[in-house]
Parts: C-alpha cells; sequence; structure tokens
C-alpha cells in the first residue's frame, strides 16, 4: 500500500484506488454505515452502546459473463452489510481490531471478493472519530475440504517444489508416496521447462510466455504419474483437493488475476511456488537440498527428503 502521507486518512476507497495495479479492479464499497453497539475493553463502554461508523470497499474477480442485470449475478453490498451484522452478533468484542479482521474474513469468503478494505470507527468515544482499518487479501484464506464426516473444514496444505532433475528422477512416484503419507493435499510446484523458451525483449509478453511455459513443465509432470492433475484457479484447487488428488499447479490464472502476485518475467519458479504457499496458507513449503526460498514468508520450509 501506499506510504504517502495523503493517503493516510483517506476514505478506503481512495487508498483501494492508490494501491491498485496499472489494470485495476472493479470496486463496490458501502460507506458511512452506523450502528449501535456494544463493543470496547474499558469499564464505561460495558453496559451501553455506542455508535461505531463501517466503511468497507471490496475488490472484485472479473466476472466472467454478462452481468445482464442479474442481482444473483454480482457480489451484492447486503453481503457485505449482513457480515457487519452477523459479526456484531456473534459476540461482544473488546477490540475495534478484532471486529475489522473478522468482518474481513467472512467478505473474502465470497467467490467474488479478492480484496477487502474495512475501517471501523468509534463516534462517541471523543471530540473525533476513533477507529482502525486493515486491508485484507484472499491470499490469507485457508482452503476448504470434506473431513471424514463429509463436512467442510479448513485445511492447509503441502505445496512442493519439484526442480526439473527431481521431476526426472526415476523415483518421482515414490517421493510423491512419502508426501501423500503425510495426511495432507499436496500442491506440486515446477519451474520453467528444460528445454529453451522463446524470447522477445517485451516484458509483459514475456512474462505470459515464462507462465505458459511453466503450465507446459505442469503438464509434463502430470503426465508422469496418473494421480496428479493440473488445475489453474482456487476454485479447481479446493474441487481436486475434496477428491483427494495430487495437485500440479498451472500458474497463469491465479498470478494474472492478483493484485499480489510477484513482479518481474515470471522465472523463478521457486518464488511462485512460496508465492502460491502464502495465497493458500500452507501448512509447509518442501524444495529440493539446495535451493532456497526468497526471504521474509511465514510459511515454515523444509527440504524434501532424500
Amino acid at each position: 500500500m501506499t506510504s504517502d502521507i495523503r493517503l493516510a486518512f483517506a476514505h478506503p476507497e481512495a487508498r483501494a484506488e492508490a494501491s491498485a495495479p496499472a489494470d485495476p479492479r472493479d470496486r463496490i464499497s458501502v460507506r458511512d454505515h452506523v450502528v449501535a453497539v456494544e463493543i470496547g475493553a474499558f469499564q464505561a463502554e460495558r453496559g451501553q452502546t455506542q455508535r461505531v461508523r463501517f466503511n468497507v470497499v471490496v475488490e472484485l474477480r472479473p466476472h466472467p459473463a454478462p452481468v445482464e442485470d442479474d442481482v444473483d449475478r454480482i457480489l451484492s453490498y447486503d453481503r457485505i452489510t449482513e457480515a457487519i451484522t452477523a459479526e456484531l452478533a456473534a459476540e461482544r468484542l473488546n477490540l475495534l481490531e478484532t471486529l475489522a479482521e473478522r468482518i474481513a474474513a467472512r467478505v473474502l469468503l465470497e467467490p467474488q471478493a479478492m480484496r477487502a478494505f474495512v475501517r471501523v470507527e468509534k463516534l462517541d468515544r471523543g471530540p473525533g472519530a476513533l477507529g482502525v482499518e486493515i486491508v485484507r487479501n484472499r491470499a490469507a484464506q485457508p482452503l476448504r475440504a470434506l473431513d471424514p464426516k463429509g463436512e467442510e473444514t479448513t485445511v492447509h496444505p503441502l505445496v512442493v517444489y519439484l526442480d526439473n532433475s527431481t521431476i526426472d528422477a526415476p523415483d518421482l512416484s515414490a517421493r510423491l508416496d512419502a508426501l501423500l503419507a503425510r495426511g495432507l493435499p499436496v500442491i506440486l510446484c515446477v519451474g520453467m521447462p528444460p528445454q529453451a523458451v522463446a524470447t522477445t525483449g517485451h516484458p509483459a509478453v514475456q512474462r505470459r510466455i515464462n507462465l505458459l511455459a511453466i503450465e507446459q513443465n505442469a503438464w509434463r509432470l502430470a503426465a508422469l504419474d496418473p494421480r496428479c492433475v493440473v488445475v489453474s484457479s482456487r476454485t479447481e484447487i479446493d474441487w481436486a483437493m475434496k477428491q483427494g488428488q495430487v495437485i500440479a499447479w498451472a500458474p497463469s490464472k491465479l498470478m494474472l488475476d492478483s493484485t499480489d502476485s510477484p513482479d518481474g518475467p515470471a522465472q523463478d519458479g521457486l518464488a511462485l511456488a512460496l508465492w502460491l504457499a502464502e495465497h493458500v496458507a500452507a501448512a509447509q513449503l518442501l524444495m529440493p537440498e539446495g535451493l532456497s526460498a526468497p526471504p521474509g514468508s511465514h510459511v515454515p520450509q523444509a527440504y524434501l527428503p532424500r
């Protein structure tokens, strides 16, 4: 997000616009939604209500089909106000920070929502408004799978980066067996293929070419083991996990749709794997010995067993 001080107290709509990529997403917003609620950590705030103001901006994924003036095809404003109402009704909270986090998390469960800006302010605690503002990305939302009872639950998969020597190793099938024995869904990521890739000198075009080359390498991996299925979207990842399939990730769609994907020509397959691991709240990122992922991630990292 921009550090320009003039945006520090701007409406979330302005902050969303300032941090948008060159091809910005559509946005919907709820402005100045005021609710009387009991909230606060101080004794003086208990047993009485105070006015709390909500401003929420949600960035949306591109709609795949014409809207045709049909409310069922869009993310309705009601879904945002319902998220606010539901979190206020769930329990009494001490902190605005907790309330903002929960509203953002609930909004980001909507299929169309990609990023949420949530500002929550107390209006009766002083001469001005006292509040917090957060920005949360869909990347932080865990994936979902079915538990043994058939009920949906959150899950943190293993994200595994395989270099070409590992893909071509004769014990690939045994390595996959060992990964599956850990009892977690497995998402396999690969890098550039062993053969040369066309170069253009045009950064945006080259990025797409490299992503497509990585996808070709994912298909090559899938051809080596029938348990692997190539998927490209978050929805497909969710579905494949529910089917118990080993996922080979084709990165173009998620990379090009996301506002926070790594910049550059997309040649570093391990960096993309780390980004995906963060995106799906992975339990761990595994990689071949001798490699090292870019620093700064909170995802636990380890080497693949020999």
